[in-house]
């Protein structure tokens, strides 16, 4: 699966998986570190959730701008690690009587992921030549780095509160996957020097990353076509983060009690399905592509729109069949059944996103370009907050219904636009 990949793939893979390991497992306890810790009601969780997840996903677009116009993503990506470590560290020393801590480590995360995220990305895109047919697949292969690091990171989670009792110990666990992933990106950066935007190895990799010849029309054109996609990914991402809050108080009220299973255990399925799933996916595009069939990156993402879609009906009919009552009596194979699914819709989206920008974006903004891409994740992880709040105000069957009508629609929206979607693309 790594063959015609460059090196510097599985050092950039690494870095973000430990990176990742701290985040989700910081986002793993999260919500129930507010509601049993803290002792907020839903209506506060949802709102702190939903802020949080949007300014940390919305910063990026600050820190890709930065590293295009200033410091090069290497300096910014080691930056935003620092600052993303020490804010776990403060976080893990918050408490009932300590809330101004709790605040302030949320502002440092948010510092912190803003500098790192968008940046690491490029990183990768920029690995390859300009229109290379090995990028979506490289995206894939990074997109599993961060998803193993999100699958250790709730066993670690459970596992770190069972020993100690609290929930502090995986926020201190998160702080020590940043450093790991900081040593990573130190010792191996050989692999990627040359990708770097603002270094002298990278000189050359960047005039040809600015190479084509691209008219200022078609360039507008490129830059339109990403604000449709962004606009249209936004109902995405409002709807996977029920992980981290709906799926995860489903889970806590509405699931059947297992010892070894805790609502925080299952948002490990997802990345799970993602390290399953993924050669699987690769090996599909890769003979779709050799028959001349493989689907554009934009068509890539309607279809995980819909495949998403399916998943929220899952929970429509886990709701109607008594998860409704909160009563602790459903089986865990309808939030298994739910994560497998929209597992594969995100296989088929988010990869495909920043892939679709490291493709379209012009090579001088192309760090604030993938920060719009994290703009719009930003919106739709703060509206999953809003929506989270009225988990409790509706019915579990009409929630998770408007999720699934949304997904729907943005499916259609997508559709509709595809030639004009492709037609910005071509080139690319």
């Amino acid at each position: 699966m790594l063959k015609n990949h460059p090196k510097g793939l599985m050092t950039l893979f690494f870095t973000e998986m430990w990176e990742r390991f701290g985040f989700y497992t910081m986002l793993a306890v999260f919500t129930l570190y507010m509601d049993e810790t803290l002792g907020w009601g839903d209506g506060q969780k949802g709102q702190i959730y939903g802020l949080f997840l949007g300014f940390v996903y919305f910063t990026p677009i600050v820190g890709g701008w930065i590293a295009d116009k200033y410091f090069g993503y290497r300096k910014t990506i080691i930056l935003g690690a620092i600052i993303l470590g020490m804010g776990y560290a403060l976080l893990s020393f918050s408490g009932p009587g300590r809330i101004w801590l709790f605040y302030t480590a949320l502002f440092v995360m948010i510092i912190g992921n803003g500098l790192f995220k968008a940046n690491i990305s490029v990183l990768v895109g920029n690995l390859y030549e300009p229109g290379s047919k090995f990028k979506d697949i490289g995206y894939n292969i990074f997109y599993m780095g961060i998803n193993l690091g999100a699958f250790i990171a709730p066993l670690a989670a459970t596992y770190l509160h069972d020993l100690f009792g609290n929930y502090n110990a995986a926020f201190g666990a998160a702080a020590i996957g940043m450093l790991l992933s900081l040593v990573v990106f130190e010792v191996w950066k050989k692999n990627y020097i040359h990708a770097d935007n603002k270094h002298a190895d990278g000189a050359e990799n960047q005039k040809s990353q600015e190479a084509e010849n691209v008219s200022p029309e078609k360039e507008k054109e490129r830059i339109v076509a990403l604000g449709i996609i962004f606009t249209i990914v936004i109902f995405f991402w409002m709807s996977f983060h029920q992980n981290g809050f709906a799926l995860t108080l489903f889970a806590q009220r509405s699931t059947e009690i297992i010892d070894w299973l805790k609502p925080e255990t299952y948002q490990t399925f997802n990345p799970f399905f993602i390290l399953l799933l993924t050669p699987v996916i690769v090996i599909f595009f890769n003979l779709l592509r050799k028959r001349d069939k493989e689907p554009s990156s934009p068509a890539k993402i309607g279809i995980g729109m819909f495949i998403s879609g399916l998943a929220m009906l899952i929970m429509v009919f886990a709701s109607q069949m008594g998860g409704d009552a909160d009563a602790n009596n459903m089986s865990p194979n309808w939030l298994v059944s739910t994560y497998f699914v929209i597992t594969i819709g995100e296989l088929f989206l988010s990869p495909m996103g920043l892939s679709f920008v490291s493709k379209v974006a012009p090579a001088r903004m192309r760090g604030l370009m993938m920060g719009g891409w994290f703009g719009a994740t930003a919106i739709g992880n703060y509206l999953s907050g809003f929506i989270g709040s009225f988990y409790n105000t509706i019915s579990h069957t009409q929630f998770f219904l408007i999720l699934a009508a949304l997904l729907f629609l943005s499916a259609l929206m997508i559709k509709i636009v595809l030639k004009k979607l492709k037609h910005a693309t071509d080139g690319a």
